[in-house]
């Protein structure tokens, strides 16, 4: 019973409480001074935070208490699916350099449903680089350090798309907004998504073969065979 006492305040030091809130853990086994396993009541996988930043674990910490504990998990990565008006929120370890507005590591990514004309990508591009689009699923993915820091480069970029602002004016928006966050103003843009989510925006292109699917799997097919 100690022993598994000892194990829990582990686990509290190194950050991990909040993925245990919606499901007490009711057996923990300890596999190494640096791996924590811990089998809980929904048989959920449960993180190793070994080398993760401080940064990463603040930013875990925020969206855990938003979304519950993440759906797929591994040592590089951790993944929630469908919550609040996000596709898909990705933690990862490895942190990128950005200097944008201001200089900061990106490591957290939120994607929506958005269709991006393609007369707008480059401008999007020319905005943030940390902005991603995937025209065939039809997504828009910000990456920076915090959700707030996401609704803002995606409103941002939205007003670019909708020609309400040039990349130059977002740009120069991005950077005033966060001065006024830190000033101790509470932006709207910091705060949601302003604009209305939109469905059905995957683009699966143009067929430029004539090739069915169908015809495909059967050539790869035979060509496995030879």
């Amino acid at each position: 019973m100690k022993n598994i006492k000892a194990i829990f305040s582990l686990i509290l030091t190194i950050g991990l409480s909040p993925l245990y809130a919606q499901n007490p853990p009711t057996t923990f086994i300890d596999t190494s001074k640096t791996t924590i396993v811990c089998i809980d009541k929904s048989s959920a996988m449960i993180p190793n935070l070994t080398g993760w930043s401080d940064a990463s674990r603040l930013v875990l910490e925020d969206i855990t208490k938003k979304y519950g504990k993440p759906d797929g998990v591994n040592d590089d990565e951790l993944v929630w699916i469908k919550k609040g008006i996000w596709d898909k929120i990705c933690i990862s370890k490895k942190e990128t350099q950005h200097n944008f507005p201001y200089e900061h590591t990106d490591m957290l990514q939120t994607t929506i449903s958005y269709k991006v004309p393609t007369n707008k990508m480059t401008e999007l591009g020319n905005f943030d680089g940390s902005i991603t689009i995937d025209r065939t699923q039809g997504t828009m993915s910000a990456r920076c350090d915090n959700e707030a820091h996401n609704f803002l480069a995606l409103n941002l970029a939205h007003d670019i798309v909708t020609n309400s602002k040039t990349v130059e004016q977002a740009r120069d928006a991005f950077g005033k907004i966060i001065q006024e966050k830190m000033n101790g103003g509470n932006p709207m843009y910091m705060q949601k998504i302003m604009f209305t989510l939109q469905k059905d925006t995957g683009d699966p292109d143009k067929n430029t073969t004539g090739l069915t699917k169908a015809e495909v799997m059967k050539g790869v097919k035979k060509i496995g065979q030879e």
